[in-house]
């Protein structure tokens, strides 16, 4: 009986830290944060401009994304912070969604831009020949969950 409470326990508290791992280990490898006058040039260049806000139906209080966001032909920037996770992509959807189910039902539709390495702010260079009018959402997804971060409408 001894060993198997001790089992129980000991996987316990191995799941927990695998968990905790699994999220702090973006926070510990992330590069440093987009110099924040780096960012201001980038908005001021910007075709559009939409807000990432934590009330999306498809955000919880560990996938987040708050700050207004910057868009270009060129680049896309945050001047903001989304919540630490792995493997974070930006896309360009052609509609507005806000979850899971959403974007996937528009996933093969939609463009993605780049890899998100940093949590507070970035500045991603849209890809040549993108025609960021052919869109109207920036979305934040991330890739190895499948989870749905935040979502922004910018025209």
């Amino acid at each position: 009986m001894r060993w198997i409470l001790l089992s129980i326990s000991h996987g316990l508290v191995l799941a927990a830290g695998f968990a905790l791992g699994i999220y702090l280990l973006p926070i510990l490898t992330a590069p440093p944060s987009v110099d924040r006058g780096l960012i201001a040039d980038a908005a001021k260049s910007a075709q559009f401009e939409a807000v990432f806000t934590r009330d999306l139906k498809g955000s919880d209080f560990l996938h987040w994304g708050e700050g207004k966001v910057s868009v270009s032909p060129s680049r896309i920037a945050l001047e903001g912070k989304l919540s630490p996770g792995p493997d974070y992509k930006l896309y360009l959807v052609p509609v507005f969604v806000d979850d899971e189910a959403s974007f996937l039902s528009v996933k093969e539709r939609s463009l993605r831009v780049g890899d998100i390495k940093t949590f507070d702010g970035f500045i991603i260079d849209v890809p040549a020949g993108t025609d960021i009018n052919a869109y109207d959402t920036v979305l934040v997804w991330c890739e190895a969950f499948g989870e749905f971060i935040s979502a922004a409408k910018y025209r």
